[in-house]
This record gives structure tokens, C-alpha cells and sequence, in this order.
């Protein structure tokens, strides 16, 4: 397990390096030890999201308050388009922007820290993706941007088509600041 830095400070990938013979692989995909010399995570809650149809977007959803959070998150099937957005106030990277492709062949996951939103895209049907969170889920502490907030310029790789009304009906970045 190797943790890669990116452009956004606290934002990682992680490397798994599975182990494999010929009855298949092991992979380990969340180690405290491992993460917690560089983020200081604790796990409190894990999550699964099913996405059955290929083009679904799911996000931007973060928390605020007590019940911000950091997140683990890895595709374990299909294909997915992440994108993750900075919208901590004294970060040098406020309301700046980077993507990812998380499949379930590229053996990796991404970490963000508290104050950061993300979401994805997924590029395949059945897509599966696992969620590890350092604080519980609070509905009163959550926010989110709409996909196609004007204040950012999102550049997706295909037009969303299946997507929450909760996730259209956030307002503009812009409003809530």
C-alpha cells in the first residue's frame, strides 16, 4: 500500500499491490497503520454504492461542521470518473479541482481530507464503489455542488444521465458562500 500525493494537499492515491498466485489475488485495501502516518484516519463507517446503469453521477456531497470528513473510496466494479473539488477557505487550492479513473483493474483508491467534495460518473453498467469514512453521516450537516455549477467549469467525459433530484437541486457554489 503506497500513498501518492496530488496536486491538492491532503488528496491521495492509493496504490494497492495485491498479492497473487494461482488460486487468485489478496489485496489489502484499508490499513490504519499505513494511512494513519500520513492523514491521521480512523475508520467509523463504510459504505457500498451500486450504480446499475453506466452514466450515472452521484455528488458533490460532502459534510461540514463536527461531522467533516475524510474518505476513502474505491471502484471494486466497473468504472468510474472522480472528480474532487477543494473547498476549504485557507487551502492554497480552494476551489480548485482534479479528476480521476478508478476502475476495478487499476488497484487503486482515493483519500480526501476533510473539506473536500467529490464526485463521479460512472463509465460502466453494475459499477461498484466502496467507502470507508473517518466520522459518522450526519443529513443536517450535509452540502453539495450541482455537477454543472457555472463557478467551476467541470469537464466531464460524457453528459450524466441518470442523476438524483437532490443532486440537481443544490444551488449555485456561489450562493452559498
Amino acid at each position: 500500500m503506497k500513498l501518492i500525493k496530488t496536486k491538492i494537499a491532503g488528496v491521495y492515491i492509493i496504490k494497492n499491490s495485491p498479492f497473487k498466485d494461482c488460486r487468485g489475488s489478496f489485496t489489502r485495501l484499508f490499513c490504519e497503520k499505513e494511512i494513519e502516518k500520513k492523514t491521521k484516519f480512523k475508520l467509523k463507517q463504510s459504505n457500498l454504492s451500486f450504480n446499475k446503469s453506466k452514466y450515472t453521477l452521484r455528488g458533490f456531497h460532502y459534510q461540514t461542521g463536527k461531522f467533516s470528513e475524510k474518505k476513502i473510496l474505491k471502484c471494486i466494479k466497473g468504472k468510474i470518473f472522480d472528480i474532487v473539488v477543494d473547498l476549504r477557505k485557507n487551502s492554497p487550492t480552494y476551489k480548485r479541482y482534479i479528476s480521476f479513473i478508478l476502475d476495478d483493474k487499476n488497484n487503486k483508491s482515493l483519500l480526501l481530507p476533510k473539506g473536500c467534495a467529490n464526485a463521479f460518473l460512472t463509465l460502466a453498467n453494475n459499477s461498484i464503489i466502496l467507502y470507508y469514512t473517518n466520522n459518522f453521516y450526519n443529513k443536517n450537516f450535509e452540502k453539495g455542488l450541482r455537477f454543472d455549477d457555472p463557478n467551476f467549469k467541470f469537464k466531464w467525459p460524457k453528459v450524466p444521465r441518470v442523476i438524483s433530484k437532490k443532486d440537481m437541486g443544490y444551488k449555485d457554489f456561489k450562493k452559498l458562500i
